[in-house]
């Protein structure tokens, strides 16, 4: 073992993590509770230790220390001397060697090696003698960059694009070799003209933070691919870029603004890959197990898990929330990103007493002058008690809407009795985000992502098929609200296949000319298939990658040109542009709706209350404060019976024809060659339609 040194001078310990300064590096490692901390230093390829310093200060549980001549580059990694004792919530041991929480570069990928176990293999409250230093990553110290400012938030409802870095460009012919998969790719000119033609507005990609595998999948001969099981919170995983990662991620981030996209990314701040009390010792256990993580009261050996992975961050806590903050300001600042989604979002106002809107770090987000600028987007649910949260987020966050993927499937499933609900999701969820004077956007809406069937999926299995997963088809929600169109799983049948694609149609059109902001799940624009698997976490393989082949099919591109005029018509009709939420009379302006039956009737309680799989059909007009009419009234139809029915259009103002623009059933319909003079009958098919009111010809 290299020999103990004192060569470090006193540092700053204001500022967490190694900071290249004049003259040197300054550390600063928050750990209350341990007796000593040693900062390993390692040569350029991360492999031997070349030396050991002791810090020598600390003071208010943060050790800190000055090393003079040290440059960026550097490879170091941290060891914590204390107390093993689980029962005391204390999990020291200096065997293994820990990652700077606030590192914001490793050198590898984690592995879980048996010697990064703090645990004695036969006994959990022993700790274990191996030292993992030859299989843990190493931090690296990187130069500082200078600092970017937040672009103006977008105020009107886009496209957003939920994307895997790897997946999306790993069989993209047109992308190098030596780039796919990485944030690189992503700037790519033809992955951007893709983009560009559906109409997105925003791409939103799954965690990059360098994350580890969760303990039971080596075993299984597979790996987590999704990402959602970060240690370094800061630092993009290895896998997913060159060696400049940073670098990397904010060329590829300003290459995309300028293209007119904002980029979000996924953000996972409430567990971490250490997982529960039999997993690994990477940094947060070793350095303050029980300032870092929720244990249980009666047990504290043991973790919260109400994430359902293992541990808790206990965001309340002043080390886990000021590691959470820093991070954020990070991929502001050193990235350009315009904001985060938060995976399993109430975890960040979960107090020991239950969820709180006004939690500290909600708090905290809400007053920083930084992290106030970019968007917010909370997954408003997790599986820890009161977990579901919708509607629960102040202005300005925005929340996924799972009312809204459960309500939609459930309508052109054909269930009973719909109507009421979809209307209620159209117009925006007002029963979930009608108060506190909420922008129609807040809603996030969706029908599938990156966790369950994809969209083509959702129409051809009626159950999951996840058997690849290692785990007998246990593992994922059997709760799909799915339908197979009459055949489980592949077909040839060509009634069959065109039954699906119309179907996944009438689902995007629905989302799309929602009220609220659509998401789409990658590879849904051309019908991505996962072979009926709903939890592809550990399928880093064809099955999760983005077939190219299949979207460059005639079939394939008939589906994005479907999604790209659904854009269109979302970006040039007014009536499709409102702020608020719909059918509420604002002074600033409204849009009006009068929802009506297939006969053309007004709907009233009895209709609303019928039975069946029925029709839901309306009208959207946009008004000034003075309730007077400022642009072309539309009229929506979405009929999700099988057969073909009648659907009466409503009488036409003066002067006005309607003019079909869309039909979920035929999308290469030309838009003025359906024009209807007023009040006809249409006959109709499992669908959706889009009317304009149109002035006639002077």
């Amino acid at each position: 073992m290299p020999r103990t040194s004192t060569r470090l001078e006193a540092g700053n310990p204001a500022h967490y993590g190694a900071t290249l300064v004049e003259g040197g590096i300054n550390f600063a490692v928050w750990s209350p509770a341990a007796e000593a901390v040693e900062l390993c230093l390692y040569d350029a390829k991360g492999e031997a230790e070349t030396q050991r310093l002791a810090f020598r200060e600390h003071e208010g549980g943060v050790w800190h220390g000055f090393l003079a001549g040290a440059k960026a580059g550097l490879r170091y990694g941290l060891r914590a001397q204390g107390a093993y004792r689980p029962q005391d919530r204390l999990r020291f041991n200096a065997n293994k060697l820990l990652v700077d929480p606030w590192a914001l570069a490793v050198d590898r990928p984690f592995q879980l090696h048996p010697s990064t176990y703090g645990f004695h293999p036969e006994d959990p409250n022993r700790p274990d003698a191996r030292d993992s230093g030859a299989h843990v990553p190493k931090a690296i110290v990187l130069p500082p960059v200078e600092s970017l400012t937040p672009a103006p938030k977008r105020r009107d409802a886009g496209l957003i694009y939920e994307l895997h870095v790897r997946g999306q460009t790993q069989l993209h012919p047109q992308v190098p070799a030596r780039q796919r998969g990485t944030l690189a790719a992503l700037r790519h000119p033809a992955l951007i003209e893709h983009w560009q033609r559906l109409g997105v507005t925003t791409l939103e990609l799954l965690p990059i933070a360098a994350w580890a595998d969760d303990r039971h999948l080596p075993a299984l001969g597979l790996a987590n691919y999704w990402g959602y099981n970060p240690v370094v919170m800061a630092a993009v995983d290895p896998r997913l870029a060159g060696r400049e990662a940073l670098a990397e991620l904010r060329e590829t981030v300003a290459t995309l603004q300028a293209a007119g996209f904002e980029v979000l990314l996924d953000v996972v701040f409430n567990h971490t890959g250490e997982g529960d009390e039999l997993g690994p010792t990477f940094n947060l256990r070793g350095l303050d197990n029980a300032g870092y993580y929720r244990l249980q009261p009666d047990d504290p050996a043991r973790y919260i898990n109400d994430m359902g992975c293992g541990n808790c961050l206990a965001l309340y806590s002043p080390p886990a929330l000021r590691l959470t903050l820093d991070s954020l300001r990070h991929w502001v600042t050193a990235a350009g990103v315009d904001g985060f989604r938060f995976d399993l979002a109430p975890a960040l106002g979960r107090l020991e007493s239950g969820f709180d809107r006004d939690a500290p770090l909600l708090q905290a987000l809400a007053q920083d002058p930084l992290l106030r600028q970019v968007r917010l987007v909370a997954e408003p649910w997790d599986i820890g008690p009161g977990g579901h949260q919708v509607g629960a987020f102040r202005a300005p966050w925005q929340e996924w809407n799972d009312a809204f993927r459960d309500d939609v499937r459930r309508f052109w499933r054909g269930d009973d009795g719909l109507r009421g609900a979809l209307a209620t999701r159209l117009a925006g969820s007002a029963d979930l985000f009608g108060a506190g004077d909420r922008s129609l956007r807040t809603s996030v809406n969706f029908v599938t992502a990156h966790d369950g069937f994809t969209l083509a999926d959702l129409v051809s299995y009626a159950e999951k098929h996840n058997e690849a997963n290692g785990e007998g088809n246990r593992d994922g929600t059997t709760d799909n609200k799915s339908w197979n169109n009459g055949v489980e799983g592949p077909s040839d049948d060509p009634a069959v296949l065109e039954a699906r694609a119309a179907d996944q149609r009438a689902l995007l059109a629905t989302l799309i000319l929602a009220g609220g902001e659509p998401m789409l799940t990658a590879g849904d624009e051309f019908g991505r298939t996962q072979q009926g698997n709903n939890n592809a976490y550990v399928q880093d393989n064809e099955l999760s990658w983005l077939d190219w082949q299949q979207a460059a099919s005639p079939a394939g591109q008939r589906q994005s040109a479907f999604v790209g005029r659904l854009m269109a018509l979302r970006q040039e009709l007014p009536a499709l542009q409102a702020q608020r939420l719909l059918g509420r009379p604002d002074p600033r302006g409204w849009v009006r709706i009068e929802w009506l039956d297939a006969d053309g009737a007004p709907m009233d309680d009895g209709r609303w209350q019928a039975g069946g799989s029925l029709p839901l059909v309306l009208t959207l007009e946009p008004l000034d404060g003075a309730d007077q009419p400022q642009a072309a009234r539309i009229w929506l139809a979405f009929q999700p019976r099988r057969e073909e029915i009648d659907l009466r259009l409503p009488p036409s103002r003066d002067g006005h024809h309607w003019v079909i623009q869309l039909d979920s059933r035929q999308p290469e319909l030309e838009p003025d060659s359906a024009v209807y003079p007023s009040a006809e009958n249409l006959r109709v098919g499992r669908g959706v339609l889009l009317a304009v009111e149109t002035p006639n010809a002077p």
